[in-house]
Parts: structure tokens; C-alpha cells; sequence
């Protein structure tokens, strides 16, 4: 039998973050009854209840979750016994958003993520479990501040996001209901139009990230940046792989963010080894990657000595 498409609409956060107030509304709006057979799953009970007699979706079921059945087996039954179209998922912020993604059956797509956060305790919950914040953060398409107030900064709450990730949107919604979206304006901390686009040591995290979330951006710019050196026998003679190990969190979730290098020289590379490159971009299929990606050609490789701090921040 072939996979069924499943479209599936993603809604995270922390208790008394306004999930469920936002997923009731969303089932109330006549705009959103496609005539699709809808799965609600809630992974957690909060104050608030689902009133499913004022749902303008006409044809769906609702399903609580607990973490220990969360397979692709148990979610693949559900939506056979509901014969599930779209699923909506209401999902707990205290859970790694991984256990539902390892548990997608096949066919499942997402098609949309939405983070809520109460405002006046983001900047608490992001010291003391910066962790599970930024787990929230990073695939989300949009991060809505709720009950905000005007003694709150935009600043610091749109510093924090673009920490994370530069592509999701920010709304801040108010006590009185008024919804303002983020305005503020995040340049680059390096010049983009230039001839050579200079990495500095500090900002490799910033480039890697723009980079792969907005690649058209930089096909056939020259890039420079020094970078370690990633190698394995099964690459050819003309490939390595240049990058650094990037802190995105916190100490647990340090990770080697490398990019594939095209090359002509004759220098003895080793993994490990420290070079400073300067590069083409050509945005193209690669087998390393398993599908398009930033590929450098190089115009200039050379060995360098290792940067005094090697690890990359967004700090």
C-alpha cells in the first residue's frame, strides 16, 4: 500500500505559554476547515481544556499522548483509525522536540512550527533551561511572546532568538490582545557585497548559519575564513571538509559545522589540521552532503596555526 500523506502543524511550548488557547482558535476559524480529517494530539494537560463543540473543523478526533507511547507504530495507528488527513499537534516544551520527530511515521510532513512562550518568564526559563529553549527555538517558523508588556525589552527577547535562528518569525502579543511584530533589523556582522566576504575568527558561527538557512544568498560569492580540517579515506584527492565545532546552546551541544572544500593543491591535509581558505561558493549537489549544499572552490588554501579559542559561538 503506498504511505498516506499526513500534513502536520507543530504548536510548542512551555505550560501556561497559550497553546491551547492559540490551537482552540485556530479549530474555531471556518478558514481552517479544509473539509481534512483532523488528528489533534495533545502531549500534556494544562488549565485549560479543549472545547471541541465550538470547533468550526467539522471532521476530527482528539488524542492524548503520554511520552511513553510516542512511536511511529502508535502514531501511524491513530491516524489509520481516524483515517487522519493533518494532525495538529500540541506539544509539551519540557519534552525534546526529537522524541516526536524520531516518532513521525512515514508520509508525515510538517508544514508548520509555532513556539509560545509566556514573556515574563522567557529570560528565566532561557537561563535555567536554556537547553530545552533553544530545542524549541531552532526548527520554529515563528516565536510568539505572550502577556508582554511594555516594561519587557524587544531587544533582549529578539537578541535571544537570533541566537538561535535568524529565519523565524517574532510576535509579541499583549496583555490588552494587540499583536506587534518584530521589527528589528539584524545585520550581518560582516559585509556580504564585498569583493572577499572576511570571516573573522568570531563570527564563523554566523556565517555557517546564514549560509545554510539562506544559500542562494551566497552562490558565487568568494568567501575567506580559517577553519579545521575534516577528512576520510572514502573522499577523493581534491575534497576535504573545512569548518569549526559551534556551541548553538550550551556545552552539551557542541557540534563540527563544516563545509565542503574543492581543491587543487598538493598540501598534506589531516583532519584536524588548521587552514585558512578563501573560496568560491557554488550552491550544487554534493554526495557529503546527500543533496545541495555550499561547495568552496578554492582560490587559496594555506596551512595556518590554530585560532586560540577554536570553538565557535553566537556570543
Amino acid at each position: 500500500m503506498a504511505t498516506k500523506e499526513v500534513t502536520v502543524y507543530l504548536f510548542m511550548g512551555f505550560l501556561e505559554a497559550g497553546k491551547t488557547t492559540f490551537i482552540q482558535e485556530t479549530m474555531e476559524d471556518p478558514r481552517f476547515d479544509s473539509g481534512e480529517r483532523t488528528l489533534l494530539l495533545v502531549t500534556e494537560e494544562g488549565e485549560k481544556e479543549y472545547d471541541p463543540s465550538r470547533f468550526a473543523v467539522k471532521d476530527f478526533a482528539v488524542e492524548y499522548v503520554e511520552e511513553k507511547w510516542l512511536s511511529a507504530d502508535y502514531l501511524s495507528k491513530l491516524a489509520r483509525e481516524h483515517d487522519t488527513d493533518r494532525v495538529v499537534v500540541e506539544w509539551n516544551g519540557m519534552l525534546p522536540l526529537e522524541k516526536f520527530l524520531d516518532a513521525m511515521p512515514d508520509g508525515w510532513t510538517i508544514a508548520q512550527v509555532m513556539t509560545f512562550f509566556e514573556a515574563p518568564t522567557f529570560l528565566a526559563y532561557n537561563k535555567n533551561i536554556r537547553q530545552l529553549v533553544f530545542d524549541k527555538l531552532q526548527y520554529t517558523d515563528m516565536a510568539v511572546f505572550n502577556r508582554f508588556s511594555d516594561d519587557l525589552s524587544q531587544e533582549e527577547f529578539h537578541k535571544t532568538v537570533r541566537g538561535v535562528t535568524r529565519r523565524a518569525a517574532i510576535a509579541y502579543e499583549y496583555k490588552d490582545g494587540k499583536v506587534v511584530y518584530d521589527e528589528i533589523e539584524d545585520p550581518l556582522p560582516f559585509d556580504i557585497d564585498a569583493d572577499v566576504v572576511e570571516i573573522s575568527d568570531r563570527d564563523y558561527a554566523f556565517f555557517y548559519r546564514d549560509l545554510t538557512e539562506d544559500m542562494e544568498k551566497y552562490d558565487g560569492k568568494v568567501v575567506s575564513f580559517k577553519g579545521m580540517v575534516a577528512m576520510e579515506k572514502k573522499m577523493k584527492s581534491d575534497t576535504i571538509v573545512v569548518g569549526r565545532h559551534v556551541m548553538t546552546c550550551c556545552a552539551a551541544d557542541i557540534r563540527y559545522c563544516g563545509l565542503v572544500v574543492k581543491h587543487a593543491s598538493s598540501l598534506p591535509f589531516e583532519t584536524g589540521g588548521w587552514v585558512k581558505l578563501t573560496a568560491r561558493v557554488d550552491i550544487t549537489y554534493d554526495k557529503i552532503y546527500r543533496g545541495v549544499g555550499p561547495v568552496l572552490r578554492a582560490t587559496s588554501i594555506e596551512f595556518c596555526e590554530p585560532l586560540e579559542e577554536e570553538l565557535a559561538t553566537f556570543y
